[in-house]
């Protein structure tokens, strides 16, 4: 499912709230005391340190972590270099191999697709489209959406 819709209508909002995150709202909102969330925000500046030890503190299969790296064109000589010298389309791919190694219910993407190119873009469609999880996303490239979505929501 994708959300999609103007800055500033509420998006990112939406996706916070379901996650759990304390942000002023109004009205009821439940969600399954057993819901496992995987969650990829806009964020990635906080990542620091190698892949090898990312994947073990995220407790997530190293292997299966850079294979997914390796489908979206890392090589094996970034595995070892500092996350921190990543450009920030490489530190957003970390976040999306991570999302899709980890047991999760539920999937959610805040703009997977920033600083994204587009060879990368059709090799996390290919990822998405063999891995089939869950996912809820907000996103601003509408062809995206039409590829991914199985549902819009327009706000």
């Amino acid at each position: 499912m994708a959300l999609y819709g103007k800055n500033g209508s509420g998006k990112s909002s939406i996706l916070k709230l379901i996650c759990g995150e304390d942000i002023a709202y109004s009205g009821t909102f439940r969600k399954a005391s057993q819901l496992e969330i995987s969650y990829v925000s806009q964020d990635t500046s906080y990542l620091k340190g190698n892949l090898t030890d990312y994947a073990r503190e995220n407790d997530i299969d190293e292997s299966i972590f850079k294979a997914t790296l390796r489908k979206l064109d890392f090589s094996r000589v970034q595995f070892e270099k500092d996350m921190s010298d990543f450009s920030g389309g490489q530190k957003k791919k970390v976040l999306i191999a991570k999302s899709l190694c980890e047991k999760a219910h539920l999937h959610i993407w805040d703009e997977p697709l920033n600083f994204i190119d587009v060879i990368s873009r059709m090799q996390i469609e290919e990822l998405l489209l063999e891995y089939s999880p869950t996912i809820l996303f907000v996103e601003h490239d509408s062809e995206f959406c039409q590829n991914i979505a199985t549902k819009i929501f327009k706000l």
